[in-house]
């Protein structure tokens, strides 16, 4: 079944048109660096998207493996235990954008030029586009008992993320904002360690599904706790350029997809 826009978005609520709405969003998400709508999604949207999920999981490729949380090479300079070379660990399953279905409601609504246009204003944004290749614009994670995201900082200046499934437990949000300053080449090296050394409490976001969260993550350090019990959590990520034609590269694809 395929679902309108308005079907799969709750626009009484969110009012992703009203130039007011847009304000007080991106007032929001300038002020905290993070911007959660709670009941984005209509219930009858999670609740296709989550027999979507569950018809395709058995297509999600896993992967699993140590990093540190600047994403980056082991640099020589510093010894294994030293904030920039630190170990964490991450792990998840997921399925790509050919994968989802043709007529889902995450296709509609990473589609819809209505949502973009909201966003290219809460964002800043002059125009945002899809990924070039077939695998990139939406992949929808599985995390099963476990399975986390290790602390790290995000490559790009946002995220966009749908909660579409909450494990009984575990698979919590945490972050700590203004943890390094990368365009001035601040890594910020002892706050880091605190942060792993759990000396610092993170801030945690208690997100329910159909949330849709926007989050600044360049310069925030942020990790998802590990799922504990047998309800898995589902999360759907929807991806976006801010030029055209700008395609995930292969390295990357191979990596996290284990395809082309």
């Amino acid at each position: 079944m395929c679902m309108q826009f308005s079907e799969c978005v709750d626009l009484q609520r969110h009012p992703l048109s009203d130039d007011a709405y847009r304000a007080r969003c991106k007032v929001i998400l300038d002020t905290e660096g993070v911007l959660c709508l709670p009941g984005f999604l209509t219930a009858d949207a999670i609740e296709q998207v989550r027999r979507e999920a569950a018809e395709h999981r058995d297509l999600a490729y896993y992967t699993e493996g140590g990093h540190n949380v600047y994403l980056a090479p082991t640099d020589s300079d510093f010894d294994d235990n030293h904030a920039r070379n630190r170990q964490v660990v991450s792990s998840k399953g997921c399925i790509q954008t050919d994968q989802i279905p043709e007529g889902s409601p995450l296709r509609t609504v990473h589609d819809s030029a209505l949502l973009r246009d909201f966003l290219c204003a809460v964002l800043d944004e002059a125009a945002l586009h899809e990924y070039a290749d077939a695998l990139s614009s939406i992949n929808l994670h599985y995390a099963d008992e476990g399975r986390e995201l290790g602390w790290h900082f995000d490559n790009s200046s946002f995220a966009i993320t749908l909660l579409v499934q909450r494990p009984q437990a575990g698979g919590v949000f945490e972050y700590v904002r203004d943890a390094r300053d990368a365009d001035a080449g601040d890594m910020n090296y002892p706050l880091v360690s605190r942060v792993l050394d759990e000396e610092l409490p993170p801030a945690s976001l208690d997100i329910e599904e159909g949330t849709l969260v926007l989050f600044r993550g360049r310069n925030a350090l942020h990790r998802v706790t590990p799922t504990i019990g047998s309800r898995e959590r589902m999360l759907a990520v929807l991806a976006y350029n801010t030029e055209p034609g700008i395609a995930l590269s292969e390295e990357a694809r191979m990596t996290f997809f284990g395809r082309l």
